[in-house]
């Protein structure tokens, strides 16, 4: 795959990384992947929809939901037991308290599911997701004058990301369609907009 001409590869040593940005491989165990991968195939995962459109992906919110129809954040289920091991590693990754990520969204995508250019909706704070099973080209990108900066880079499975300052808020953020069935878990914080 070609990286387009302006498109900078996310390195950890790299001072072109968005400032907010982090990532790290090998954040989980393939035995804990496969536990993760084999609760999240027992879930009612529903298809994604957002205003009228029907997504390839599918998903479950727990703790929070964010309502695209109504532009509002809801709550919903408990986190479930199984998922707190989980959250407590992604809020070390962070420097959190777990009781700080009180949103986690589960997304399937199917092979050739993507999703488009967006930032997080302004009721979340810090985004860590938490990649499975398959990896993906992650993109960003902002607007520069009359052209785009953009950056990427490959998330591998059992990687973790973190989404916080200027990459959370200045940059949006995509995924290319998938080769493979990929999982995604992806912790949130509130923001002071949804307190």
């Amino acid at each position: 795959m070609h990286q387009k001409q302006n498109e900078l590869d996310l390195l950890p040593e790299n001072p072109s990384s968005p400032q907010g940005f982090a990532y790290r491989e090998d954040a989980l165990s393939a035995s804990e992947e496969a536990r993760l991968v084999e609760r999240i195939r027992e879930l009612p995962l529903k298809e994604f929809e957002f205003h009228g459109f029907t997504a390839r992906r599918r998903n479950i919110s727990f703790g929070w939901q964010y309502d695209f129809s109504r532009s509002r954040l809801d709550e919903t289920g408990d986190i479930p037991p199984w998922l707190l091991p989980l959250r407590e590693t992604a809020a070390a990754f962070a420097g959190l308290a777990p009781d700080q990520l009180p949103h986690v969204l589960i997304l399937e995508y199917s092979a050739g599911a993507a999703i488009g250019w967006h930032r997080d909706k302004h009721v979340f704070g810090d985004v860590i997701g938490i990649s499975l099973v398959a990896p993906c080209r992650f993109r960003l990108r902002r607007k520069a004058g009359s052209k785009w900066e953009r950056a990427s880079l490959t998330v591998e499975p059992r990687s973790a990301y973190l989404l916080r300052g200027s990459s959370r808020t200045e940059w949006e953020h995509s995924i290319p369609a998938v080769d493979a069935l990929r999982y995604s878990i992806t912790f949130r914080s509130l923001s002071a907009a949804a307190e």
